[in-house]
């Protein structure tokens, strides 16, 4: 896992921030693509599995917003951090990581309702 405290209070160095961005994009593909598995296993019935995969899912999007409340708290509104491509780039992959499971929770328990 990523160590979150020591790179930001590092301060901003690129490296650290490209660091920190990783952290976000990698803990959020995690969340998406597990949760994507949770509902495959829907899909086949096995709703113990994939309720245990969309545990693994909430626990890997925590992690991802735990590293995005970090990165606004160090920043407090003042533009402190410096804003790239990239950087942008992680907040989409929060983001859609998020919905994804949402949406994947919703269609799990349609699934179990239909069965």
């Amino acid at each position: 896992m990523l160590d979150i405290e020591n790179t930001l209070d590092s301060s901003a160095t690129e490296d650290a921030l490209e660091e920190i961005v990783m952290g976000l994009i990698i803990n959020s593909g995690q969340a998406r693509s597990v949760a994507y598995g949770a509902l495959k296993k829907a899909k086949e019935g096995d709703f113990v599995t994939a309720r245990s995969l969309m545990e693994q899912s909430r626990e890997a999007l925590n992690e991802a917003h735990k590293i995005q409340t970090r990165l606004i708290g160090d920043d407090q509104g003042l533009g402190k951090t410096k804003v790239n491509l990239v950087l942008v780039h992680a907040q989409d992959h929060l983001m859609t990581s998020m919905l994804a499971r949402e949406l994947v929770t919703e269609l799990i328990d349609l699934h179990e309702k239909i069965k």
